[in-house]
């Protein structure tokens, strides 16, 4: 029988603090980060019943040790939804909650699911990235790829060799902007509604509660300029201009729009479009340029038409890439409002949920924007790109 496609809506995302790989997470586990989470969405939203959620999507770059086992699954029953509630992992690398929300998205769409669950979590402290991998040889014995498509640091290089415009300076003073931007909206109590408060243990110094991310500092110019180019000697990466490893975990709600208002959910975006690309893997950070040509095309929009922008900062130079290809200005207010993964932090699989629940927020502040888009770089030549609609756009009273 024919079937019609049903509208997606972003209900609701939380996160936890991101910690440094190591940091205030080093004792806590990966999978009780984002069980944290899913219970925080399920206390936000009480009028959900529990029995409701159709499938918890949750993905963890590194599925080992307590990343592995089907996260999504055991999570979900560890959450204390139904054990009639499924759940399953994904593995996108840096795009893996991305891909979650809209692997979900699609299921609500054709009417698979009416409410879905989808985040990530990376604890890169216990696991860092790589960890446990076997790399079939032929793929770099056959040259399908240059061996530095597998360090992304060294694939960020790659890419200031392409882009010779992009220069130290730049990517310096973009990094910087990103801390003194976090710095502000925390200052603002921007970011805190929806971070979930996560009890710590150390054996050394007993309970703690983390409250706040860990990887943002003060900075300047000039300490920028004095880091060490791990990468390439005389190269252009920093730490000061590229985000860290990182432990936390996001989760978001999701639900076709009948269902959202029926159950008197909130309803924070619109799903427009997305798109994944494939580009060479040994310049990754170009990817979200294709992904967000692709994403434009099938929502029948132009660049014209986004007026927010949440960039993943994996690597400044990744993000000046993007907007020198769209003529977007370094300093431009719509991009990345509150900072980025530079101050913020990448938890690599996680980092989408954040990036759609930021941009949430900024639909709420700013009626007079329609649409706006997430985009990140992925891991092996990927990027990834989502465009919402804003339900808060005052065109929609006209």
């Amino acid at each position: 029988m024919p079937r019609v496609s049903r509208e997606v809506v972003f209900v609701d995302g939380v996160r936890t603090p991101f910690g440094k790989a190591g940091g205030m997470y080093a004792e806590t586990r990966a999978d009780d980060l984002v069980i944290r989470c899913i219970r925080e969405l399920m206390r936000r939203n009480p009028q959900l019943p529990p029995e409701k959620v159709d499938e918890v999507a949750i993905a963890a770059t590194t599925q080992i040790g307590d990343q592995g086992l089907t996260i999504g699954r055991t999570a979900a029953l560890l959450s204390g939804l139904p054990k009639t509630v499924p759940g399953y992992s994904i593995d996108r690398m840096c795009a893996g909650a991305m891909t979650a929300v809209t692997n979900v998205a699609g299921g609500i769409a054709m009417g698979a699911y009416d409410v879905a669950i989808a985040g990530g979590v990376e604890h890169m402290g216990r696991h860092p990235m790589g960890e446990g991998v076997d790399p079939n040889p032929r793929i770099l014995a056959e040259k399908l790829v240059d061996p530095s498509a597998l360090v992304m640091g060294s694939t960020a290089e790659n890419l200031h060799d392409r882009l010779p415009g992009i220069t130290k300076e730049r990517v310096d003073a973009y990094g910087l902007a990103s801390q003194e931007k976090t710095a502000k909206a925390y200052a603002n109590g921007k970011l805190q509604p929806d971070l979930v408060p996560v009890a710590v243990r150390s054996a050394e110094e007993g309970w703690g509660l983390a409250t706040t991310d860990e990887a943002p500092r003060e900075t300047s110019l000039e300490k920028l300029a004095t880091l060490k180019t791990p990468f390439r000697p005389h190269g252009k990466v920093t730490a000061g201009n590229a985000a860290g490893l990182n432990d936390g975990a996001t989760a978001a709600l999701l639900a076709d729009e009948e269902t959202a208002r029926e159950l008197g959910l909130p309803i924070a975006m619109r799903l427009v479009s997305y798109g994944f690309v494939g580009v060479e893997p040994e310049i990754m950070g170009y990817g979200p340029i294709p992904s967000t040509e692709k994403a434009l095309r099938l929502a029948g929009l132009t660049i014209d038409d986004i007026g927010l922008f949440e960039l993943n900062e994996a690597f400044a130079v990744q993000v000046l890439a993007f907007l020198d290809h769209y003529g977007i200005a370094d300093d431009d207010p719509r991009v990345n409002p509150w900072g980025g993964a530079i101050a913020i932090g990448h938890p690599l699989a996680s980092s989408g949920v954040r990036l759609m629940t930021q941009l949430a927020r900024h639909f709420e502040e700013h009626p007079e924007v329609r649409y706006g888009i997430n985009a990140m770089c992925i891991g092996i030549g990927m990027g990834g790109t989502v465009i919402w609609e804003n339900p808060h756009w005052e065109g929609n009273d006209k």
